[in-house]
């Protein structure tokens, strides 16, 4: 049906009457069961699914069942998990559904917390490295966006992970959009909920705590060490099962184990940059109309070609967004994207990446299992000393880039440190800029109005994966190695966000219940 018809419940009930091929009055109640858009044409159509009952009849009770977590039991199995991110939130509550103690060692802080350690970074540009956008309570996802979108169909129960959420205050909404996303604003309320669940259960957390060493002396881990930064003293507890949960970009745990002689390899990732355009712009481009609608969304975009024998798409585009400084250390600059819940900001942003083998940094001379991260590492550091030695990003117009010409100066943008002029082809290895400007040119011919004068690149998007893999048993989940030592979600290298993430770490749980 017509967008533009959802406003109106009248309307909507018409248009399931005439896909029913009923008259009005034979239709009772009915139930949205999926929500979609096809911007396809010029007239936008809202793409519903919907259960639909003759007049008289009931539907059929379809609720969200709250999930009793009971307390665990005095002598119950406990299992550590290192981070508190999606992976590691959720294999905690799978953990005490299962009858097992989390324990879970996050080295950032609760979120309420955690937001004052953002400020400093674009106020004063400095990052606490346990405590950022990748580091803290709920993990990458909390502060830069809350995306549920995933292709993970296969990984577990969407439904059940999503209910989950709703159950601790996320909008229904979440349950029927087929693009679903809670929004910034909304999910540090979600996370402490998910917190006080886990700790009325009896499970344990301990923020401010890093990982930095385990014992492992007879082939399984048999203690982990943790350092409490708030008093600097080191921490060793007995360990029957380890969950590392840490997230893509916590380098001194892949550092510690490749140390410990644990097997890891080298994972393929992309890289690239954020670019911003105006949000009406996208808005114009994508519904055909100078103006959008106010019944209609703030358009998105998905892109993707081959370019220089390379894919190079979009990647967490952002309508009605903002660009964040998500660096994990000093020495770095790194950017990530994010909305509210309502996307009204007035830019719309996006990752645009192109996809690296690990031969592409081998012949750069970074190899190994960590060469991927050494390689990351390198041009994060090049754009941090490229603008200034601050947390201010390197950034060029779009059409400059195209030109392979300095910016004399930039539009105004998102990114709160504030941007630098550079040209970007000088700070970004040739392989990457040749691809990614092949890449835009490919996209611009598609959408002419997508070279804009106000579009501006702001770099680098550097952390859209991990680059390493740490391997794991496909039957039991666990290290071929380690026995009792099970990596999950993003850090791993087995998840790409927030939905993917929860269902590995519901996986996990699982695989070390079946198992003890």
């Amino acid at each position: 049906m017509p967008a533009e018809v959802t406003i109106d419940p009248a309307r909507v009930r018409e248009a399931v009457a005439e896909a029913l091929v009923w008259p009005l009055e034979r239709l009772g109640e009915f139930r949205v069961l999926r929500k979609n858009l096809d911007a396809r044409q010029r007239v936008v159509r809202a793409v519903w699914s919907v259960e639909a009952a003759e007049h008289g009849v009931a539907l059929p009770a379809r609720s969200v069942e709250k999930v009793v977590f009971p307390a665990v039991p005095v002598d119950a199995v406990e299992v550590h998990i290192v981070g508190a991110g999606p992976a590691g939130l959720f294999a905690a509550l799978q953990c005490i559904s299962n009858g097992m103690r989390p324990i879970i060692i996050e080295r950032g802080q609760p979120v309420r917390q955690r937001r004052r350690d953002l400020v400093q970074i674009y106020r004063e540009h400095k990052v606490d490295p346990d405590s950022n956008y990748c580091f803290g309570e709920g993990g990458a996802g909390t502060y830069s966006d809350g995306k549920l979108y995933t292709r993970s169909h296969k990984r577990g129960d969407i439904r059940a992970a999503l209910e989950l959420l709703v159950q601790h205050g996320a909008d229904r909404d979440i349950l029927v959009e087929a693009h679903p996303h809670i929004g910034t604003n909304k999910l540090p309320g979600i996370i402490e909920a998910m917190r006080e669940t886990i700790l009325d259960a009896g499970g344990i957390i301990h923020f401010g705590c890093r990982l930095v060493d385990f014992k492992s002396d007879s082939g399984a881990i048999e203690s982990v060490v943790w350092l409490d930064l708030a008093t600097q003293h080191e921490i060793q507890a007995r360990c029957a099962h380890l969950i590392l949960a840490t997230g893509h970009s916590a380098k001194d745990v892949f550092q510690l184990l490749h140390q410990k002689g644990v097997q890891l390899s080298a994972k393929p990732f992309a890289m690239g940059v954020r670019i911003e355009h105006p949000q009406t712009l996208i808005d114009q481009i994508q519904y055909h109309t100078e103006e959008r609608g106010h019944w209609l969304p703030p358009a998105s975009y998905r892109l993707v070609c081959q370019a220089s024998g390379r894919g190079v798409h979009s990647f967490c585009m952002c309508p009605g967004g903002i660009i964040a400084p998500c660096a994990t250390q000093d020495g770095e600059v790194v950017t990530n994207g994010w909305s509210p819940s309502k996307r009204n900001n007035p830019y719309a942003n996006s990752g645009m990446v192109v996809q690296l083998e690990p031969s592409d940094w081998e012949a750069l001379g970074y190899s190994g299992p960590l060469g991927g991260l050494h390689f990351q590492h390198a041009v994060e550091k090049s754009c941090w000393e490229a603008a200034g030695q601050t947390q201010k990003a390197p950034a060029q117009r779009l059409v400059d880039f195209l030109n392979d010409t300095p910016s004399k100066d930039l539009p105004k943008t998102s990114y709160l440190p504030g941007v630098e002029v550079v040209n970007l082809h000088e700070i970004l290895p040739p392989l990457i800029s040749k691809a990614l400007r092949e890449g835009l040119q490919t996209f611009v011919e598609r959408m002419p109005a997508f070279l804009n004068a106000e579009a501006v690149l702001v770099a680098p998007e550097s952390r859209t994966s991990s680059p390493v893999r740490i391997p794991r048993d496909p039957e039991n989940l666990s290290h071929p190695q380690v026995l009792n030592l099970f990596p999950c979600g993003e850090g791993g290298g087995y998840a790409g966000g927030i939905l993917s993430a929860a269902l590995d770490g519901i996986r996990v749980a699982d695989a070390i219940f079946e198992s003890s």
